[in-house]
């Protein structure tokens, strides 16, 4: 099979150890007529487990030269749908639709645009079962953080509202062609449904945290201030000389149901 070369501007970093893709399957462990959706197939080391497993599987692949190699090297396994897409932009709800039901996500993300597209899942958690994705190491131990230390934060925050977090697999730099200059991480994140704790408001909540955190070194006094008064934050146990890590998922979920936006 002929690939073109990987392309930095999509951020590819390929799998390839036979070793961990087996064990990367172990633990999503696809199975029959499932709802499969993989972000960023690249050159189908994950793509062909999945879909002779499911034997149906979505597939959203921005690089559009690689689209005819997967379709070649994966014909005898199912059907293969690939969508020649940007993630980012992606409706996961349609697709949902038209599928029959809720998707399980799967993707070897590109870090450089890794954030982005992790908030876009959120916003559309509702129609995926869990997301089984793989990123920089650092950025899954900021999804994994607790309250108090330098990598938890606003996607801390936002990531543990709405899904259960579980990091599964660190892979080292030579599981991937070409290596990348880090260490890398499997996660799993199962969203709850409900939001961990009520928010009447979600937009206003995810409001709160981000200018909570512009500003780390902010107190909460400083860095809410003109969204939410002192006696707020005493009447509800938070320390208004505290700063914004020290704040678990459910303070900050208190403290959005407690307030509204100004006026």
């Amino acid at each position: 099979m002929t690939w073109a070369a990987p392309r930095r501007r999509f951020g590819q970093n390929f799998l390839h150890d036979p070793r961990i893709i087996a064990r990367i399957l172990a633990l999503i462990a696809p199975r029959p007529d499932e709802r499969l959706v993989e972000i960023g197939p690249g050159r189908g080391a994950l793509t062909r487990g999945l879909l002779a497993a499911a034997g149906t599987l979505d597939a959203i692949e921005l690089d559009r030269e690689l689209i005819a190699p997967l379709e070649r090297l994966c014909a005898a396994l199912g059907t293969l749908h690939i969508h020649q897409a940007d993630a980012l932009v992606c409706d996961y709800r349609a697709l949902a639709g038209e599928r029959g039901g809720p998707l399980r996500l799967v993707g070897n993300l590109p870090y450089n645009i890794s954030t982005p597209l992790l908030f876009r899942f959120l916003e559309q958690s509702d129609c995926l079962v869990d997301l089984h994705l793989m990123l920089q190491r650092e950025v899954v131990e900021r999804l994994v953080a607790a309250p108090g230390g330098k990598t938890y934060g606003r996607l801390s925050v936002m990531v543990q509202t709405h899904c259960t977090v579980t990091r599964l697999l660190v892979l080292g730099p030579g599981a991937f062609q070409p290596a990348p200059q880090v260490e890398s991480a499997l996660v799993r994140l199962v969203p709850r449904g409900l939001a961990r704790e009520p928010l009447p408001d979600p937009v206003w909540h995810a409001r709160l945290v981000a200018t909570a955190f512009a500003q780390r070194r902010k107190t909460l006094r400083n860095s809410l201030g003109g969204m939410v008064g002192v006696t707020t934050l005493e009447q509800l146990g938070i320390d208004p000389g505290a700063r914004a890590e020290t704040l678990s998922v459910a303070d900050f979920a208190r403290l959005a149901s407690a307030t509204r936006p100004p006026d």
